[in-house]
């Protein structure tokens, strides 16, 4: 767990009636918790490669409706500030980002703890890719406090473990800033991302996101986001949660 919550959590399954008939949400129950905060929604490194390692399973191509416009989405009003997502650059970035990751907290889970060049790498796999992913800062009234990376969940490993549709735009995110935990920033930022994501790419009907089971700050604030657990998966490294919002919010009951 990236952050966490200083408060007792207690876990209540609640039933999650399925998409639709046969489909594979069937049987799967949301996790609901009392607790808030803290964000650390990422595959680990070695699932990128998955797909790759396995026969016949290259990574499709991509049909130009990628997330790197998120540079023309500008500042959006959020409860908690003015939030914005700026694409990450290098050379300017790498520094803080390397120190997040080396916050104990958040390298529980992101595990890209070390040296500066190891963050390097992940950053620049996707700065020099096609654009599936953008590593971005979430910019709070001018001060960059969390790593975000928007990318298409259709075109990635994760595709393989839920029934993906088009476009499907995904989430990973840290809350890297100590002074910015525990202040119910979470479900607020998540919010607003994912109502740009679904404002910007018209084709994305669903926003979606793979939180660690074990986080429960993470999905009562995917939860509180108007995203819904619609299966546990299991993936490389992790037991997820796998939160979907669709474009018709479902407030938190």
């Amino acid at each position: 767990m990236s952050l966490t919550d200083t408060g007792a959590a207690e876990a209540l399954p609640v039933p999650v009636a399925p998409d639709s008939p046969g489909s594979a949400d069937t049987g799967a129950s949301a996790l609901l918790w009392n607790g808030e905060e803290t964000l650390d929604l990422r595959l680990p490194a070695e699932f990128t490669a998955l797909r790759a390692a396995l026969p016949g399973q290259a990574p499709p191509p991509h049909d130009g409706a990628l997330p790197d416009g998120v540079h023309t989405w500008g500042p959006t009003p959020t409860p908690v500030g003015t939030f914005e997502l700026a694409p990450v650059r290098l050379e300017r970035d790498l520094p803080l980002v390397h120190g997040w990751m080396n916050d104990p907290a958040v390298a529980e889970f992101w595990e890209l703890a070390g040296p500066q060049d190891r963050s390097e790498r992940h950053l620049r796999a996707q700065l020099d890719g096609d654009g599936r992913s953008v590593p971005c800062l979430g910019m709070l009234d001018g001060t960059a406090m969390s790593y975000w990376e928007i990318y298409r969940a259709d075109l990635d490993p994760l595709a393989r473990f839920y029934p993906a549709r088009p476009h499907d735009t995904g989430i990973h995110l840290l809350i890297g800033d100590g002074a910015h935990r525990g202040r119910g920033l979470g479900s607020a930022l998540l919010t607003a991302v994912a109502e740009q994501v679904l404002e910007r790419r018209r084709a994305c009907t669903r926003v979606v996101a793979e939180p660690d089971i074990r986080n429960t700050p993470s999905v009562t604030a995917f939860h509180r986001a108007g995203f819904r657990c619609r299966a546990e998966v299991d993936l490389p490294g992790k037991r997820a949660a796998l939160m979907i919002r669709d474009r018709v919010r479902h407030e938190p009951s």
